[in-house]
């Protein structure tokens, strides 16, 4: 399922959930319940041409009714302008095979955020893949690693990591990395590499992002 461009928008969006769940930030609380601010689906700004992002939270757009989705807190709407604008990437194997191409999609969406909207708020959202093996898929065909033309995910993980923390990660305001070992072999076990330091990393972040938002808007 690699290949399905809205996954990314489906992570995204929980970022907005917990904020709006953690309720550190009044402005943005307030916001979302009165249904001034939104995640645009579309993650297009209007009147503005440019790269998508994975996420876009912002303004809605005046004279426009930002839509309530069952199971959610944040509402659906077209906006006017991004205030905290998110891109996920997940390297999964062959890591540094593909490491400037997520290096360079992550340098240049933060450019886009920024030229559409000075003041957003830029949130990366990368997990990386730290198990000892894994098995990627094209179709029918698998490709398994083996630990040698083909790398384990655990050879790789920290190198990737490593690019990421020296090319891309002060771009943005938070850089989420979350580590994780997943095989993708039935019955597809998955956990995180440190559960406990995943959770205090992530709330930490809520807590700067929401407290930034209160500052900026």
């Amino acid at each position: 399922m690699h290949r399905q461009s809205h996954l990314g928008d489906h992570v995204a969006s929980f970022l907005y959930e917990d904020l709006v769940d953690l309720g550190r930030s009044t402005k943005l609380v307030s916001r979302v319940q009165t249904g001034r601010a939104a995640v645009n689906a579309a993650n297009i700004t209007v009147g503005k041409k440019g790269r998508r992002g994975d996420g876009t939270f912002g303004e809605v757009v005046p004279g426009v009714q930002a839509i309530a989705v069952p199971g959610f807190l944040v509402p659906r709407g077209r906006i006017a302008a991004v205030e905290i604008g998110a891109e996920t990437k997940i390297l999964a194997k062959a890591m540094i095979k593909q490491i400037d191409r997520v290096i360079g999609d992550l340098g240049r969406q933060v450019k886009q955020f920024r030229a559409n909207s000075p003041r957003s708020i830029c949130v990366a959202i990368v997990g990386v893949n730290w198990a000892p093996h894994c098995v990627s898929f094209e179709g029918t065909r698998e490709y398994p690693t083996d630990g040698k033309k083909f790398k384990h995910p655990i050879q790789e993980a920290a190198d990737a990591e490593d690019r990421l923390n020296r090319h891309v990660r002060s771009a943005f305001n938070e850089f989420l990395v979350l580590r994780f070992s997943a095989s993708n072999q039935p019955p597809f076990p998955f956990q995180w590499k440190d559960e406990a330091e995943t959770k205090v990393e992530y709330a930490a972040a809520l807590a700067r992002i929401s407290a930034e938002y209160d500052a900026r808007f």
